[in-house]
């Protein structure tokens, strides 16, 4: 009986491993894309502050007395 209960902790045990491996795998992959979106948002605030009519189109339009 121990030992049909030492296998089923075993393979509990290599079960939690695969899926700790995974779940390991998955917080990488997301982890990069995190990362990617990060320096596109300061890409996109560095296009902000040197034009800010790349947002607000009213900025960029002429006024009345034109």
């Amino acid at each position: 009986m121990d030992e049909k209960r030492i296998a089923e902790l075993e393979l509990r045990y290599m079960q939690q491993q695969d899926l700790l491996q995974e779940l390991s795998d998955v917080l990488y992959d997301q982890q990069k894309v995190i990362s990617a979106l990060k320096a596109e948002v300061e890409v996109l605030k560095q296009k902000l502050a040197g034009d800010p009519g790349l947002v607000d189109a009213r900025q960029q339009e002429r006024p009345p007395h034109y």
